[in-house]
C-alpha cells in the first residue's frame, strides 16, 4: 500500500469511527477535534511502523513482487529504513503514553505487537506464512481494536461519558471484520509470484488469484446488500434512500469494474485495489 493510501485510509477510518459517540452537533467542539488528533497522529506513525518492518523483512520479496518500493529499488538504504521504523515506534509510543488514553495506547500496543508478529523473522513469529494467522492480524486490529479502542477513546475520555456500545458502532464492527477479511486476501492476489518463490502460503497461492479475487467480490456485494437491507430499516426517508440507492450503486460499479480487471496483469489488479478502498 503506498504512503498516501496509508494515510488517507488512517484519517478516513479513524475519523469515521470518532464521530459515532458524537450525540448532537455541540459535541463538534475544540475538544473533540483535540482528542481526535491524538489518536490521529500517533496512529499514523504506529502504521508506518508496521508498513515498515514488513518492508523490512521482505526486501527479497519485493524485488520480485514489488521492486519499485524504496528498500526494494535501493532508494533507502536498510540502516535509512530501520532508523525511520524505530524514530516512528518511539514517537508513537510516547504520544501514547503522554495522552493518557487507556484504549489509545492499547490500540497502539496491540498493532506493534500484531503487526510485529506478522512480518518479523524469529521462531514463532513471521506469521504471513500462514494465510490464517496473517488474516487473523489483520482482521483483528484493523476491525475489532481500532473500531472499539477510538470509540471508547472519544466517547470516554474526550467527551466524558459513560461507555455505551451503539447500533452503529457493532454495524462499524461487523462491516469492518467483512471487509478487512476482503484485504486481507485481495493484497496477496499480485504477489503470488514471489509469495510461492519464497514460501508465503497465501490463499492466493493456494486457491489461485481468479478463485481470491471472485471469492472477495461476492463478499463485498454481500456488505453491500446487508448495508442495504439496514438502510432500508430506517425510519428516516432521506437515511433510508441515500443508504440503499447508495450502496446500489456502489455495487454496481463494483460489478462492472470486476469484470474489467486482468488478472494476469499487476497494475490492472493494483488500480481496481484501489478502487475497493476508495469504494468502501
Amino acid at each position: 500500500m503506498s504512503l498516501p493510501i496509508l494515510i488517507d485510509d488512517q484519517l478516513i477510518g479513524i475519523t469515521s469511527i470518532s464521530i459515532l459517540p458524537l450525540e448532537s452537533t455541540a459535541d463538534l467542539s475544540l475538544a473533540f477535534l483535540v482528542g481526535l488528533l491524538k489518536a490521529l497522529v500517533p496512529s499514523i506513525l504506529m502504521n508506518l511502523y508496521v508498513v515498515g518492518i514488513n518492508q523490512l523483512f521482505d526486501v527479497d520479496i519485493d524485488k520480485v513482487n514489488k521492486p519499485n518500493l524504496p528498500l526494494a529499488s535501493g532508494e533507502f538504504s536498510m540502516e535509512f529504513g530501520m532508523a525511520m521504523v524505530s524514530t516512528c515506534l518511539l514517537m508513537s509510543f510516547a504520544m501514547g503514553i503522554m495522552f493518557q488514553s487507556p484504549p489509545l495506547f492499547s490500540a497502539l500496543l496491540v498493532s506493534f505487537l500484531l503487526g510485529s508478529a506478522y512480518s518479523v523473522e524469529l521462531p514463532l513469529l513471521r506469521w504471513k506464512r500462514n494465510a490464517f494467522l496473517a488474516a487473523i492480524c489483520i482482521l483483528i486490529v484493523r476491525a475489532i481494536i481500532i473500531q472499539l479502542a477510538f470509540f471508547i477513546h472519544i466517547q470516554k475520555y474526550v467527551l466524558s461519558r459513560p461507555v455505551v456500545f451503539t447500533k452503529s458502532l457493532v454495524f462499524a464492527i461487523g462491516f469492518m471484520c467483512l471487509f478487512s477479511t476482503i484485504i486481507a486476501l485481495f493484497t496477496d492476489i499480485p504477489d503470488v509470484d514471489g509469495d510461492r518463490e519464497f514460501g508465503i502460503q497465501s490463499f492466493s497461492v493456494s486457491l489461485g488469484p481468479e478463485k481470491v479475487f471472485w471469492l472477495c467480490i461476492s463478499m463485498l456485494l454481500i456488505a453491500y446488500g446487508a448495508a442495504m437491507v439496514i438502510g432500508a430499516s430506517s425510519s428516516f426517508l432521506t437515511t433510508k434512500l441515500v443508504t440503499v440507492l447508495g450502496h446500489c450503486a456502489l455495487a454496481s460499479f463494483l460489478w462492472i469494474e470486476a469484470r474489467s480487471v486482468n488478472l494476469t496483469t499487476k497494475t490492472s489488479i493494483t488500480l481496481f485495489y484501489m478502487f475497493i478502498w476508495k469504494a468502501s
